[in-house]
């Protein structure tokens, strides 16, 4: 498994700026450059990969790119200072800023300098290569660069040197930094040093490494490793090693079924069972993205149709976890916890961080696609940059120069309308993750099962993550709250109490239930249906280490969200609670906490019960309404924590504070069938809270929430939903089995019902809806369909449709 700082800190690294070919002006485009390209197919890929790492079309002049060129030639020049060529070592200890990735394997810490010393010379070749940086061309300074290579090889990575510590760093990060720099300085590099570093590449990247795609030769890990032999192969003009490249690809194209790689429902696993669209997944759709562009038009041109199947992602599988520019931490795994940027306490690898790379990626992708498609995607992208509310796509300090270069061609180009923010509602099974999306708000909940992690954690990496996957509910406004769990929110946030969960206060160990996504609930139902407009969502929740166990749901309406759960009992002696909200606050907020109309004290801390509360409002935030009255429990504090407590590898000790309201139900420390209730106004004022709460009944015309069947009927917008966790039924709804169902009567006369099977292990599926229906207009083949009086949908075996919802629409009476 890489180290907190391989893919994370090398991402950011590798990106580049644009290809020095003068202190001033606007770099030359990547096709001109090609054009004029002299020599043999061999260097025009080379020159190619070095604009793709560089960047092209940005002036060096201009800001963004003077400071960042700026600051990267004084780090450049740092490292250069400090480099100290030893035994076993290319700068002494006391220089190093990053600290030992296993504190308790000192392999690992050595394996992981191979890599950072690597990674370091990458920096000072950038530097060297890119103009505006105060070491541009300087001979005396690439003269250390190569100093540095020929150390590297002499006396630390070649190919008489046994593997140790992480495979990683032997086989990706190490190796990526060492051809990437080489390809910079490749003119001041003899054939013999090519040759001598293209062995040490050999020795641990051999061309069995991508002979099966199983491993850790899959998904992001599979790309990586591909540009890692194109790279050596382009470096030594080896046509054997970029031809194995180009087809290696292949394997990662189709969807998956199980196990790492893309799904046809748009979700992305990495390490088995960790939803990683935001990390791995973006580590594939940058690694294809400069495959693609480096081999395309050459002779070893990726041609698998299958390739498709990326681009049929970026809409399908990334953008909906793109929210005004951020890329939301419940598809990111142990990501969450890298925080500040080791060594820049100005910089921020969080949320916005991952959406920025991401973007740029799309619009790298782009320039493969279709026209249509490139199109689509700039829109998105422009709409995004637009739409950062908290820190610009187009000034972030940690993106590489390439990267900027590529966001701000977009947002300069007058031909590209930004798109709208989205609307709609999606899915993913496959991962157990939804998201919904309105014009004002966005949503997103965290579940996990048999088949999915409640959390990941590795190489000191995310420590407390352990409820992130037990029903956590996320929400962004779009102009407010788009940092809610960017800057301070992992390291002072009560990992215990995450917004959404059910979850004993049980204190457990830090990393529990292993590494890697070991740990896995014993749960079937979890899952849920949508037409794409709204979406009923349920989890059969068994707490981590816990005796613990509960049913959510949650439906997805117009401006609120329903949340139910039932069934709620354990016998941990410890408190069991539901999270209604913690709500961040960052460093100064005061927000009011409004109940029932009545503000409560402002002071921090604060703390009270709140006997039948009707609403609560926070300001600047939401409303909540509560049914029939209930006791909430509210606190309003202040919590200090550091990076390093969540994650012990790389996390600064620095102790950081910030402010929270948080409200919860407190079940007891023995509830047997304890449940809840409360609806969620996202952006909603503390007056429209009080509306929804006094006039609750008209709009939920009905709800149930048993341990066998949550329902809701908002009749206003013809939507009746149910997570039938057993056979039952609700309003006009009756099914044989578990099932989630929704039904959505439209204004045309039509209506959608939809179905699916979250437990995939229905072998036998009856849906009855006691409603009038002339007509059925679709349905799956596998669905047989009787109309009259009532409709009658006999579903037979659902097991294999992997969650997804069967969509059928019919015509009333």
């Amino acid at each position: 498994m890489p180290t907190p700082f391989s893919r994370r800190r090398f991402v950011q690294a590798s990106g580049g700026a644009a290809v020095a070919l003068g202190l001033a002006g606007t770099t030359t485009a990547l096709a001109a450059g090609i054009a004029r390209a002299d020599g043999d197919e061999f260097d025009s890929l080379r020159r190619t990969w070095r604009t793709l790492l560089l960047g092209e079309g940005f002036s060096p002049t201009a800001e963004p790119f003077k400071t960042k060129l700026a600051a990267m030639g004084a780090t450049a020049s740092g490292y250069a200072a400090q480099m100290s060529p030893a035994e076993g070592s290319l700068w002494p200890a006391a220089v190093w800023t990053d600290p030992d990735p296993d504190l308790d394997a000192e392999s690992y810490a050595f394996s992981a300098k191979i890599q950072t010393s690597y990674q370091r010379l990458y920096a000072m070749a950038e530097a060297w290569s890119q103009p505006g940086t105060g070491v541009t061309g300087d001979a005396a300074f690439a003269d250390r660069i190569v100093a540095g290579l020929d150390h590297m090889y002499a006396k630390i990575y070649n190919e008489k040197q046994t593997q140790y510590g992480n495979w990683y760093n032997w086989q990706i990060g190490g190796p990526q930094g060492l051809l990437d720099t080489a390809a910079l300085v490749y003119d001041r590099l003899t054939a013999e040093q090519i040759a001598n570093y293209c062995a040490a590449v050999d020795k641990f990247v051999p061309d069995s490494a991508v002979a099966d795609y199983t491993g850790t030769s899959t998904g992001a890990n599979r790309i990586d490793l591909c540009r890692v032999l194109a790279i050596r192969g382009i470096l030594e003009k080896k046509a054997d090693k970029i031809a194995l490249a180009s087809s290696a690809i292949a394997p990662v194209f189709p969807y998956v079924t199980t196990g790492d790689g893309l799904y046809a429902d748009g979700s992305v696993i990495q390490h088995t069972n960790v939803p990683y669209t935001g990390s791995y997944g973006a580590v594939l759709l940058d690694g294809l993205s400069k495959l693609l562009a480096l081999l395309g038009g050459t002779t070893w041109e990726v041609m698998d149709a299958g390739k498709q199947v990326i681009f049929d992602a970026v809409e399908a599988a990334y953008a909906p976890f793109i929210h005004n520019s951020l890329c939301m931490d419940g598809v990111s795994g142990r990501a969450i916890a890298r925080g500040m940027v080791p060594g820049d306490p100005k910089g921020q690898n969080d949320d916005q961080l991952r959406g920025h790379a991401i973007m740029a990626s799309v619009v790298a992708l782009g320039r493969g696609a279709s026209a249509a498609e490139n199109a689509r995607w700039r829109a998105l992208v422009k709409g995004w940059i637009k739409r950062a509310y908290y820190r610009s796509p187009v000034a972030d300090p940690q993106l590489s120069i390439s990267k900027l270069a590529l966001l701000e061609g977009v947002l300069d180009d007058s031909t590209v309308r930004a798109a709208a923010q989205p609307h709609g509602s999606d899915i993913f099974p496959a991962m157990d993750r939804a998201v919904h999306r309105r014009a004002d708000w966005v949503a997103s909940v965290s579940m996990a099962s048999k088949r999915i992690t409640y959390y990941e954690n590795g190489n000191g990496e995310n420590l407390r993550g352990f409820h992130t996957g037990s029903g956590m509910l996320y929400w962004w406004g779009d102009n407010f709250a788009n940092d809610q769990y960017s800057d301070r929110f992992w390291p002072t946030v009560d990992p215990y109490r995450l917004p959404g969960t059910t979850a004993s206060a049980k204190r457990l160990a830090d990393g529990e239930g292993g590494i890697w996504g070991a740990a896995r609930p014993d749960v079937d139902f979890v899952g849920g249906a949508s037409d794409g407009t709204y979406s009923v969502l349920g989890e059969h929740l068994k707490g981590l280490s816990s005796t613990m166990q509960a049913k959510k749901s949650w439906f997805f309406l117009d401006d609120a969200i329903v949340c139910l759960g039932s069934g709620i009992t354990a016998t941990d002696g410890t408190a069991i609670e539901t999270i209604v909200e913690n709500r961040h606050l960052g460093v100064s907020g005061t927000n009011t906490l409004t109940v029932n109309g009545s503000a409560k004290p402002a002071s921090f801390p604060w703390s009270g019960t709140l006997n039948n509360a009707r609403w609560a409002h926070i300001a600047g935030h939401g409303g909540y309404v509560f049914p029939d009255g209930a006791t909430v429990q509210a606190l309003r504090d202040e919590r200090t924590g550091t990076w390093h407590d969540i994650n012990s590898a790389a996390g600064s000790t620095t102790p950081i504070t910030s402010r929270y309201i948080t409200l919860w139900f407190d079940h007891g420390t023995a509830p047997v069938a304890a449940d809840y209730a409360y609806v969620l106004l996202p952006g909603a004022t503390a007056s429209r809270t009080a509306q929804r709460s006094h006039a609750l009944s008209g709009w939920l015309t009905s709800s149930v929430n048993t341990k066998d069947v949550h329902g809701a009927r908002v009749r206003k917008l013809g939507f009746t939903g149910a997570n039938f966790f057993a056979a039952g039924s609700f309003e006009k709804l009756t099914a044989s089995a578990p099932a989630s169902v929704l039904v959505h009567e439209r204004r045309d006369g039509t209506a959608v019902i939809c179905v699916s099977d979250p437990t995939r292990l229905q072998k036998d599926l009856t849906l009855t809806w006691n409603r009038r229906v002339s007509s059925v207009i679709s349905k799956p083949g596998s669905v047989t369909a009787t109309t009259g009086s009532a409709l009658k949908l006999t579903f037979g075996d659902v097991s294999g449709t992997g969650g997804v919802t069967q969509k059928i629409i019919v015509r009333l009476a």
